[in-house]
């Protein structure tokens, strides 16, 4: 596995909350950020079908173009009343012609759920891909779960996402409750850091 040693990563997201708690998960690392904001770099579309060739896609787009190493995150939430959906789509279930509405998405998500007429617990999963690229091409991928279940109503105003939504096994609150510690401590973007942490050259 390559290691990345230097002390500033650039990580290719143009999500705000996203940003926040990549941010936030690195920092006791030692490692500072650069956004793809900071570079001024467009969002590549993102044509693959699976998280990890979504990351990919960011990641080595990013890195190519500041010649930095970059980091992407790909992620969503696997419903399994849907049947996994909506999974890789999960933002595009947020778009609307002035931007991503997640509320509009947990609405949609729920909706989608109660015409199914399974009963609850509605059991699910967030899923989080990291992708590491270098300018040279290669790459290391780190992929991170956690399960829990879809609950209705919304609860909760923190994080980001469909965070109100979604409740964690072993908890009786959402993410939307949850404070940022522990989210940052059990969550499945903390799952794939965790894996990824041997290969920021820091264990």
């Amino acid at each position: 596995m390559r290691t990345f040693t230097g002390d500033t990563l650039l990580v290719a997201t143009h999500n705000a909350g996203k940003l926040e708690e990549i941010i936030h998960l690195l920092k006791p690392l030692g490692i500072s950020v650069q956004s793809a904001k900071d570079h001024g770099l467009p969002e590549p579309e993102e044509t693959g079908t699976t998280f990890v060739e979504n990351a990919r896609i960011k990641a080595h787009a990013a890195a190519s173009a500041t010649g930095l190493p970059a980091l992407a995150d790909d992620s969503g939430i696997q419903v399994d009343a849907l049947d996994g959906a909506p999974g890789v789509y999960t933002a595009d279930w947020a778009e609307t012609p002035t931007g991503r509405d997640f509320h509009m998405a947990m609405r949609k998500t729920h909706e989608a759920i109660a015409a199914t007429g399974l009963a609850a617990p509605h059991t699910a999963r967030f899923c989080a891909t990291l992708v590491l690229a270098w300018p040279d091409g290669h790459d290391e991928v780190f992929a991170g779960t956690v399960e829990g279940q879809v609950v209705w109503p919304m609860r909760g105003a923190e994080g980001h996402g469909y965070d109100p939504v979604f409740q964690p096994d072993g908890y009786d609150i959402t993410f939307g409750e949850m404070d940022w510690e522990e989210k940052n401590r059990i969550s499945h973007r903390a799952d794939a850091f965790n894996k990824l942490v041997s290969a920021l050259g820091r264990r």
